[in-house]
């Protein structure tokens, strides 16, 4: 509770009313009314109504039959569509062939010896109980929900064990599963937890670092939002906020390995501290980035003031002075074409240009404008090269 009254901005969510005892207190979202609403009746066929009969056995009947039908086992489980509730399949003592039946109209004694298991250990995240339970492949689906509409990858997310999650990944887990309060994700409960490592398995298994919880943060914004109001210089916070600061640069890593770099505009400051303000190729909003996330030939051309344009072919070929090839350039946003030295052309389009060549048997084009000709005193490079994502 400590922590979570120093979280100003958690301060004004409430508790759940069941707490999860193996779940930290730090990292609570309040808990929507009416999660899991009852099935329309109109919709189905016949109204079931699960009951125990005297001699305690538990089972089903239907509305308009005397007649009860008794429950041998559940023999699988599947969500329902939003993760708003689960429904079951039934092996009937009668005889009658297995049917799905929703949990509500089942006796909870019934469900509870089939999912307990599951559920403690996924609140206790053991690893060996759920191999087992797993391996037992007995029709369970691995992305049952509770209450709450989390999965067990959600649990041991948030619990910060690694071998869990793989196990759940492995079993095909949804990775992006968003709960029913507050749409958290697994990276949601990992960076919400402050679990790096997991944060960084969960990325590199495909986890979606992007989607948005019901409050429109990603787990990055999270993370960001909770090391904001954890305090500095307090000793007991010292490891959390390191923690976050990893959690931080796991997310930023991953967000921003593919992202393609039209150019860098600005540079802000010094030593390992040191950002970019960049413009997306994508059209996305500029934004500031850790020099360490950008490709060193941008930052190294940037440093040396040099500017990036966007070629769109490469139209004549000739040797330099200096007996290296140079290549004609024709820019989209430039009207004249440009010698450009060959370090500096996208090799891609050297290679469609010896392509054309040969096919069209065209000479090397000599003449144009002269070698390293500036264009508004600033050289201008042919786009991105491929060797560097960004």
């Amino acid at each position: 509770m400590d922590s979570l009254l120093l979280n100003q901005c958690l301060s004004r969510l409430k508790l759940s009313p069941n707490p999860k005892p193996s779940i930290p207190s730090s990292f609570i979202y309040h808990k929507p009314s009416s999660l899991v609403k009852p099935p329309n009746p109109s919709k189905l066929s016949f109204t079931l109504l699960a009951i125990q009969n005297p001699a305690g056995n538990s089972v089903v009947s239907g509305e308009n039959d005397e007649s009860y039908g008794e429950v041998e086992k559940i023999i699988g489980s599947r969500a329902l569509q939003g993760g708003n509730g689960m429904e079951y399949f039934i092996q009937w003592k009668d005889g009658h062939a297995p049917s799905w039946v929703p949990s509500d109209f089942i006796a909870k004694d019934v469900v509870a010896e089939y999912e307990t298991p599951w559920w403690t250990a996924a609140k206790k995240a053991d690893h060996k109980a759920l191999a087992q339970l797993i391996e037992a492949d007995d029709g369970r689906d691995v992305d049952a929900v509770d209450g709450d509409g989390r999965t067990a990858l959600l649990f041991v997310s948030g619990l910060g064990s690694e071998a869990c999650v793989k196990l759940l990944a492995e079993a095909a887990a949804d990775l992006d599963h968003r709960d029913n309060s507050g749409g958290l994700t697994a990276l949601h409960m990992g960076a919400g937890y402050v679990k790096p490592e997991v944060v960084k398995l969960l990325t590199e298994l495909g986890a979606d670092p992007e989607v948005e919880d019901d409050r429109g943060l990603t787990p990055l914004n999270l993370a960001k939002e909770i090391l904001k109001v954890t305090p500095k210089g307090n000793p007991m916070q010292f490891a959390r906020r390191l923690g976050l600061e990893r959690v931080i640069s796991n997310l930023e890593e991953e967000i921003f390995e593919y992202a393609e770099v039209q150019e860098i505009l600005e540079k802000r400051g010094k030593g390992d501290k040191v950002e970019y303000l960049v413009k997306w190729r994508d059209g996305c909003d500029n934004e500031w980035v850790k020099a360490g996330l950008i490709g060193e030939d941008l930052v190294r051309d940037f440093e040396a003031g040099l500017e990036y344009g966007v070629a769109e072919g490469v139209i004549g070929k000739r040797v330099g002075d200096d007996g290296k090839n140079e290549y004609l350039v024709k820019w989209t946003d430039i009207d004249e074409a440009t010698w450009e030295p060959e370090e500096n052309v996208d090799p891609d389009l050297i290679k469609e240009f010896e392509v054309g060549s040969q096919i069209n048997g065209v000479g090397h084009l000599e003449g144009g404008l002269g070698n390293n000709e500036d264009v508004g005193g600033t050289t201008i490079e042919a786009g991105l090269r491929k060797d560097d994502d960004h």
